[in-house]
């Protein structure tokens, strides 16, 4: 008698609002168990474990190792088995001129939206490692790809993000674990209000090929496309979801 294939569980990162949250829903819906990690928004990673049974809200600020720890362990506990998927989506944007951005803002930055990501990954990896089966996903941006203007330091860190990815893929693809990073353009979330009501931002959102900004759940339907088995052979890869804002 063949075996019951074990339902995977995905740990999403800045899951209770805008694309993270679209991403855990998607991942539900689909049939994955998600722990649904949160900083400071409880009540939106608590609402997915509302409507959904196979949901946990765990509180994770991917800045404290120690918070980040808790959560694998309560999540694993939780499910009763490792975490297979991670979604590394949770992340800060800051506007301001290059020549105002401070020491400590940089630094803020790139410590949430850069060594953030390592640290989830450094503390899930064993399990994947185990089971020889993982998909990593770093959600990036098209401002780590072609710079940006008034978010400096997020470029920066999305773009060392986008070469994490890669590095990761080189070191545990044949183990079975693949890593790929999903790039957005700009999106209807909650993050990208601010730069729309720029004049910058909306120059940007005109001259989208497509005609429009992205819903949050595209961005989801290609975290799902890349944690699936037919995604079994995509690795190192950044799949732009950007309306054809960049190509490349």
């Amino acid at each position: 008698m063949k075996k019951k294939s074990e339902k995977k569980l995905a740990l999403v990162t800045g899951a209770s609002r805008g694309i993270g949250k679209a991403i855990a829903t998607a991942l539900l819906e689909a049939g994955y168990e998600v722990a649904c990690g949160y900083r400071d928004n409880r009540k939106g990673a608590e609402e997915l474990e509302k409507n959904f049974p196979a949901a946990k809200a765990v509180r994770i600020d991917t800045r404290d190792r120690k918070t980040v720890r808790s959560a694998v362990a309560a999540a694993q506990k939780h499910f009763g088995h490792s975490v297979a998927i991670v979604v590394n989506n949770a992340a800060i944007a800051d506007e301001r001129p290059m020549e105002e951005i401070t020491d400590a803002d940089w630094d803020k930055v790139l410590e949430t939206n850069l060594r953030g990501p390592f640290v989830v990954v450094q503390e899930t990896l064993s399990g994947m490692k185990a089971a020889q089966w993982g998909r990593i996903i770093n959600i990036v941006s098209i401002g780590g790809q072609w710079g940006g203007m008034r978010q400096v330091h997020y470029a920066a860190a999305k773009a060392g993000l986008i070469n994490f990815t890669h590095s990761l893929a080189r070191l545990y693809s044949r183990e079975g674990i693949t890593a790929n990073a999903v790039s957005p353009g700009l999106v209807g979330s909650d993050m990208a209000q601010k730069e729309l009501k720029t004049k910058a931002g909306k120059q940007k959102a005109a001259a989208i090929p497509v005609g429009r900004i992205a819903y949050p759940r595209e961005i989801a339907a290609a975290v799902l496309y890349l944690c699936s088995e037919d995604a079994a052979y995509v690795t190192g890869h950044t799949l732009n979801v950007n309306g054809g804002m960049y190509f490349q």
